[in-house]
């Protein structure tokens, strides 16, 4: 359930990135962001949902 947790602070620290790089106009940063904040939104969901249902 840590890495759950864990996860999900990256995940969060991740949307607050991509709106930052926003406003910079930084764009490869922008994509970056959205594809980790994807894939650790994902794992942190599923790790989640696999230790209260499984």
């Amino acid at each position: 359930m840590v890495t759950a947790i864990l996860f999900l602070l990256v995940t969060i620290l991740c949307v607050m990135a991509i709106f930052r790089e926003i406003k910079t106009k930084n764009f490869l940063a922008v994509a970056f962001s959205l594809i980790s904040a994807a894939v650790f939104g994902w794992f942190s969901v599923m790790t989640i949902y696999a230790n209260l249902f499984g």
